[in-house]
C-alpha cells in the first residue's frame, strides 16, 4: 500500500514552487514580502526577539524606546544599505551581538533604558544594512524595506508589552530561559561560522 503512494509523493514534489535564499516572494506585493522576510528569518527572528525581551524586562520605559528606536534604525539603514550598492553582510558581528543579547537577557542584566535602546538601534543598523544590501540585488524597493520595518514594530510591540506587563517571578525566569536559549543558538551559529570560515 506504501508503494502506490510514491508516485503520488514524487509528483508533489515535482510540483514545488523554487526557493529564494534570501528574500521571500509571496505576490502579495513587495511590502508583504518584506514582512514575510522578516518572518521568515531565524536569526533576524532571534535578534528582535532577544533585544525585546531585554527590554521587557527592564520595563515600560526601555520598551517604549525599543520599540520605537529597533525598526526606525532598521529601516534608515535598510535604505542606505538598498542605496549604497554594496554587501554589508557581516554575520560575525550579528551573531555576537546575538550572543550578548541572549547572555543579557539570561543574567537579567541591569542595564538602564538608554543603554537597552541603544542595543536595539545597533541590532536594527546591522539588521537593516544587511536586509537593504540583499534587497538591493534582487531588485527590490523601499516598499519592501518598509514592510521588513513594520513587522519589526509589531514584534517589538507584542514581546515588548507581553514581558512588561508579567507579574509573577516565575514569568520572569521563564523569559530569562528563553534569553539562555537565544544565547545557545548564538554560540551554536558561532561555531558554525567559525568552521566555514
Amino acid at each position: 500500500m506504501k508503494l502506490r503512494l510514491f508516485p503520488f509523493v514524487a509528483g508533489l514534489l515535482l510540483l514545488a514552487p523554487p526557493a529564494s535564499a534570501h528574500l521571500v516572494t509571496s505576490g502579495l506585493g513587495p511590502f508583504y514580502d518584506g514582512a514575510l522576510h522578516l518572518l521568515l528569518s531565524p536569526a533576524d527572528l532571534l535578534g528582535l526577539l532577544a533585544v525585546t525581551l531585554l527590554a521587557g524586562l527592564r520595563g515600560p520605559q526601555a520598551g517604549r524606546w525599543t520599540v520605537l528606536i529597533l525598526p526606525g534604525a532598521w529601516f534608515v539603514a535598510g535604505l542606505i544599505g538598498l542605496h549604497a550598492g554594496i554587501g554589508f553582510d557581516l554575520p560575525w558581528v550579528s551573531v555576537l551581538l546575538l550572543l550578548v543579547l541572549g547572555v543579557m537577557v539570561a543574567a537579567d542584566a541591569k542595564l538602564p533604558a538608554g543603554a537597552v535602546a541603544a542595543l536595539a538601534g545597533l541590532l536594527g543598523a546591522l539588521q537593516g544594512l544587511a536586509n537593504g544590501s540583499a534587497l538591493a540585488e534582487l531588485g527590490a524597493g523601499p516598499v519592501a524595506m518598509l514592510g521588513i520595518a513594520g513587522s519589526a514594530f509589531v514584534l517589538a510591540l507584542l514581546v515588548c508589552a507581553a514581558v512588561v506587563s508579567l507579574r509573577p517571578a516565575w514569568t520572569r525566569i521563564a523569559v530569562r530561559a528563553v534569553g539562555s536559549w537565544v544565547a545557545a543558538v548564538g554560540l551554536l551559529m558561532f561555531g558554525w561560522l567559525s568552521q566555514t570560515a
